[in-house]
Parts: structure tokens; sequence; C-alpha cells
């Protein structure tokens, strides 16, 4: 480590401190307007206005995203380039919510109906404006340039693949992301090396039956009907078609058919998602699921039709960032600090941004029941201990510093 560090690692904890107050303000304000993937017009203005008073150039990208620089003005020194130094680091914060509806009854909730931030994201912007301002703040520290990334649609997978379409990792050398993490006790930072979330994929299975009175079942093919079977027959797949030593998620999130209480449905349809760990298992689900439908329809007279969508690949951090991560975690909030957790089969399109890059995802801890930080992440209760925030925020500037002086 240079021996400008601690000295850096100090004015980190102290700038951390003095705006902690505003960073939770600033999640509390993103709370309460949040836009689902694509639409994040009101969020992207936001983030904006606040680069702009505190003066950090950025530009527009990928409809809603947005993309700030922090420019170095520190020479890098021979020592630090032959220890590895990097030039660029990117930052990313996800800016989306969710359709869900919010029960917290938290004075700052969701003012959009039907519209939540119930996945962390509001924390994440806050966190890294936080990031930001420090960071700007000790650009004469800084032998490079910081990138920070408020990316759209990650909640859709497909907002990482837009931000790098429109150049946001072109001369990066590593990144650095953070999930707010319902699992994790607060005050805890979980950056392990190696695989720590799933791949991400989704389907679609279109039923067809025949209509039929609902006092006449024998005259027609109950698509509903079939559709149940269905929904049951997938868990197959992991209760009795994978080893129990392979992770592997079936859900069916949606189930649509009918069109009137005395008509028994003609067709109905169904989407899920599917969470594996294995390459060799994401590579065979696709082809088992359809045998499962297959069979089933033709069972019952009907017709289906799977459709497979391939998401997200798995997120597995590189080594030499996950350690720099742990290394930041212990400079700016000492060893107790660092958390254990064994990964999740959650996905994560920042695994794209990995596929391009060496980089890190941590997880900040945010349980804690004594403030109703108990409820899991895409639940309408979410909400999370506010005074881990500026915490992930001065992580992810000393990560950055150390990443560019080669620490």
């Amino acid at each position: 480590m240079s021996s400008d560090l601690p000295t850096t690692t100090e004015r980190i904890r102290a700038i951390g401190s003095s705006i902690e107050p505003d960073v939770i303000a600033l999640r509390r304000r993103f709370h309460r307007h949040p836009e689902l993937s694509g639409k994040e017009q009101w969020t992207s203005d936001a983030l904006c206005a606040e680069l702009d008073a505190l003066g950090i150039p950025h530009r527009r990208v990928a409809g809603t995203g947005v993309i700030a620089t922090i420019a170095g003005e520190a020479a890098a020194s021979a020592t630090a380039s032959e220890g590895g130094a990097r030039s660029c680091v990117a930052l990313r914060a996800d800016i989306d919510a969710l359709p869900v509806t919010e029960q917290t009854r938290a004075p700052y909730a969701s003012e959009c109906p039907g519209v939540m931030h119930a996945c962390g994201h509001d924390c994440h912007m806050a966190m890294m404006l936080g990031a930001a301002r420090i960071l700007h703040e000790l650009r004469d520290r800084l032998s490079g340039e910081v990138r920070v990334l408020f990316q759209p649609a990650e909640e859709i997978s497909i907002g990482s693949t837009m931000m790098m379409d429109a150049g946001a990792l072109d001369g990066v050398d590593a990144i650095f992301g953070a999930h707010i993490w319902s699992e994790l006790d607060a005050g805890l930072v979980s950056c392990e090396p190696g695989q720590r979330m799933a791949h991400t994929d989704w389907f679609r299975i279109d039923i067809e039956g025949v209509s039929a009175h609902g006092s006449m079942p024998h005259k027609g093919v109950d698509a509903i009907v079939v559709g149940a079977e269905m929904v049951t027959a997938l868990q197959i797949l992991v209760s009795r078609d994978v080893s129990p030593f392979e992770p592997v998620v079936v859900t069916v999130g949606e189930f649509h058919g009918g069109e009137a209480r005395n008509i028994m449905a003609g067709s109905a349809y169904l989407t899920g998602t599917v969470r594996t760990w294995s390459d060799r298992l994401r590579a065979e689900v696709p082809d088992r699921l359809e045998r499962i439908v297959g069979k089933i329809a033709r069972a019952f007279n009907a017709e289906a039709r799977f459709t497979f969508e391939s998401g997200n690949a798995g997120l597995a951090n590189d080594p030499a960032c996950a350690e720099l991560a742990r290394r930041a975690v212990v400079d700016v909030l000492g060893e107790e600090a660092v958390g254990s957790y064994e990964g999740t089969l959650s996905g994560e399109d920042f695994s794209e941004y990995l596929r391009r890059v060496p980089g890190v995802f941590v997880f900040v801890g945010c349980r804690n029941p004594s403030v109703g930080a108990e409820h899991p992440q895409h639940s309408c209760y979410y909400d999370v201990d506010e005074s881990v925030l500026v915490k992930g925020s001065m992580v992810a500037a000393q990560w950055a510093v150390s990443a560019l002086a080669g620490a």
C-alpha cells in the first residue's frame, strides 16, 4: 500500500462522516420517486442535478443512463505503475425500481402507485453519489480516472449491455459494484472471490386447449388445468431431475388464462425464471423443461409452445479485485466489518460488465430488525438500515483510490 494511503483513508472517513446525512436524504428522495426499467426519466434528471451541484462532469447515455467522470490530478508514480496501477476504474449503481405496491408506511414511502424501490437501487444511487462526492474532493490524490455509471434497466437484465454499447467501459481497467443486501447483517460487507450469483434465464409456456361451457368440461380441454399440472411438474427438475448438490431454482411468476368464470379456458400462458449455478446445468435446462412441458400437454390432449430466453450469466468476482475490496473494507471500517456470505441464486446484469473487464461485486449488509429492516429484496415491506449507506460510499471510494494507486 502506498505511503500516502493512510492519510487518504483518513480523509475518506472524515468526508464520509460529514456527508452521511446528505446520503440518507438522497436515498429517501429517490425512494419517494421510483421509476420502472427504461422509464427512469425523473431519476436521470435528479442524478444530473446532483452531479451539477457537485461540479462533476457527466453525460447521458442509453436513454436514461448517466456517466459521471472524476479526473484525478495526481501523477502516477513509477512504483505504483510497476505494482499494477489502473488508469481508469468504474463504479456502478443501478437506478430502476420494481412493479411493487409499497406497504412500509415509511414517511419517505413511494409516491408512485404500484412502483417501489424494493431492491435497494435507491440506496445504490445514494451510495455512489456519496462515493463520487468523496472522490471529487480527493481528486488531488487520484492518479487516474474514476467513471461512475448510473445504469437503467437492471431489473429486466438489459441495462448493462445498453451502457456498454454506449461506451461505458471504453478504456476502463476494472469495475466495482455494490448491492445493499437483506440477508447480511448491517455493518458487514461481503466481498469474497469467485462465483457469487447465479445464471439467470427466463421461460414462457403458451398452452392451447379447447374452450367449452364450464358445466360441460368433457366437451373441451381446460388450459388452466393443464397449466396447473405444469406448475407442479416443473419442480421435478429441482426435486428429482438434478443432483441435490447442484443449486437450481425454477419459479413460475405469472399464470394467466380464461375470460369468464363460467367458460373453461381455451388458452393460458405461464412465465417464469430458472436460476442455475453451473454452466453445464444451464445448458441442459431448456431441453429438460421442454420435455416435461411437452409430455404433460400430450397427456391432456393440449398443445404447448415452450420458449426459453437466456438472461445474464452467473456473476463471478475477480480474485485480485475482490481482495482489493476486502482491504478497502478493513481500511475504512475495520476488520470486524468483513462479512461472510455464501452467495445467492439471485441474478445481476453486473455480470455482463465482468465478462468484459475484471471487477468485484460486494454485498453491503442492511439487515437490522430493530429498525424494521428484516424483509427480503422485492418485498412490499422492504426497508434498510440507513446507517450502512455512507459505509458503502466509503468502501467504494477507497477501492477506487487503491485500484488507481496499484495498492
